[in-house]
């Protein structure tokens, strides 16, 4: 037997250590604080919005006024202003002759557009709106009932009126 060899065996320093490491975990730890103290102040940060105060009211809404100012803009562009057909160049010059004729308080012209009319055509017709001396731009979301778009009455169970020369 003087080909065999015996095994020897090291005994280790120290005994094995069967603690955490909490090293590692301070570290992730600190990290994510580290993101949730930067990431904190951007979700803090609103844009103000001034709502108005919601109003319960019992009674109709009065019929729209024959002297308010409805512009239209269909689809290709052009304009009408309320019920008749107005071509690009005079539009600024008309609402700036039906502007003259009104009080300051009702200087006040509503905005329709087609869905498919181009935003900037919209901007444009608000943009000489308020160079023809309109106080306040509004946009309206539903049709009146007496509105005429390209020569064409909306159904709307009532006849149209006819159009207003205007001076």
């Amino acid at each position: 037997m003087a080909g065999h060899k015996q095994r020897q065996w090291v005994k280790p320093q120290t005994p094995p250590n069967s603690e955490i490491n909490v090293t590692p975990l301070v570290d992730v730890v600190l990290v994510l604080l580290i993101i949730f103290m930067v990431v904190t102040p951007l979700l803090e940060k609103d844009i103000l919005v001034r709502v108005p105060d919601t109003e319960v009211e019992n009674e109709p809404p009065p019929d729209p006024d024959a002297q308010q100012l409805v512009v239209l803009l269909d689809k290709d562009g052009g304009y009408s202003i309320n019920t008749e057909k107005v071509p690009t160049a005079d539009y600024v010059p008309r609402l700036k002759r039906m502007l003259a004729a009104k009080k300051a308080d009702d200087k006040v012209v509503f905005f329709m557009a087609d869905d498919a009319t181009n935003y900037g055509r919209l901007i444009l017709a608000m943009d000489g709106a308020k160079g023809a001396g309109a106080k306040v731009l509004a946009m309206a979301t539903e049709l009146p009932s007496n509105a005429v778009i390209q020569g064409t009455q909306v159904d709307t169970g009532t006849p149209a009126p006819a159009p207003t020369p205007t001076p």
